[in-house]
């Protein structure tokens, strides 16, 4: 079995600690959210809905808690779709036309940039969890010290598999699209639907029916309810809303995001095998 791959995985973890302004901003961005609009945010929501009978017996779970998973999603979702502008740039460079005429299988490349992608977003996922702790953020409330530990592999996985099937995408559109300016026009027009019409920061229950269903495919929603599953348990409130989570329900969100994955894995080798050097 050849190991191509790490070459183009330390390359990129070189690239990524060497560079301290996008290491302390990659820090920073998702703590700035947490101090400031989850803060804020979490004191107005649990006023506005202190009002709001909950059901007896029903554990309730503070808005910061519950926005928590929405952060983490949300970290992830940015940082995997403009992971792959590393590509863009290789590519204006003609490093990527080296790269590309190396012994290198290009399967590799792109599954060496996917994992530096994942050992990122796993890193920021830590830093919201232990900052979180300090600001109010109730994660693993009750657990034992193995249920906590088998949550964090779950949330683990969940942020490893949603970070390639973005990264994937993002190195499609990378390597399809001919400038800078153009590739961030489209990743942001892809993630802005994507982050808005999920339960990232908010229930989905009074959306429209058609945002409703929309929302029930999307690749953030299954992330977000699946680190909420694991991190908050099966059976919570928040915000007046009774959240019961089932095996069948992780179950779905791991199926739907590892289908996703694996389609973008697809269009991503389509591409590359369409690149000429």
């Amino acid at each position: 079995m050849s190991f191509e791959f790490r070459a183009i995985y330390w390359r990129e973890m070189l690239k990524y600690f060497r560079y301290k302004s996008v290491l302390i901003t990659s820090m920073i961005q998702p703590i700035m959210w947490l101090a400031f609009f989850g803060l804020a945010m979490s004191d107005s929501f649990d006023k506005l809905t202190s009002f709001v009978p909950n059901e007896p017996g029903v554990p309730v779970v503070k808005y910061i808690t519950y926005m928590g998973a929405g952060i983490i999603a949300m970290d992830v979702l940015f940082s995997s779709l403009f992971g792959g502008t590393t590509l863009m740039f290789d590519k204006k460079f003609s490093l990527l036309r080296e790269t590309l005429a190396s012994p290198v299988p290009r399967s590799h490349i792109i599954l060496g940039v996917g994992l530096s992608g994942v050992t990122k977003a796993l890193f920021q996922t830590f830093i919201i969890i232990g900052f979180g702790k300090l600001v109010g953020m109730e994660f693993f409330k009750g657990y034992t010290l193995i249920e906590t530990l088998i949550a964090i592999v779950g949330i683990m996985l969940l942020v490893s598999i949603f970070t390639l099937g973005f990264l994937f995408l993002s190195g499609s559109i990378a390597i399809t699209v001919e400038n800078p300016e153009g590739m961030q026009s489209i990743l942001t027009l892809v993630s802005m639907p994507i982050f808005f019409v999920s339960n990232a920061l908010y229930p989905i229950d009074g959306f429209p029916t058609i945002l409703k269903v929309l929302s029930m495919f999307n690749p953030l929603t299954l992330l977000a309810g699946g680190i909420r599953y694991f991190a908050l348990g099966t059976d919570f409130s928040v915000m007046g809303t009774h959240y019961i989570y089932t095996p069948v329900d992780i179950v779905v969100s791991f199926l739907g995001l590892i289908f996703f994955a694996l389609v973008m894995l697809s269009a991503a080798m389509w591409r590359f095998n369409k690149v000429d050097i």
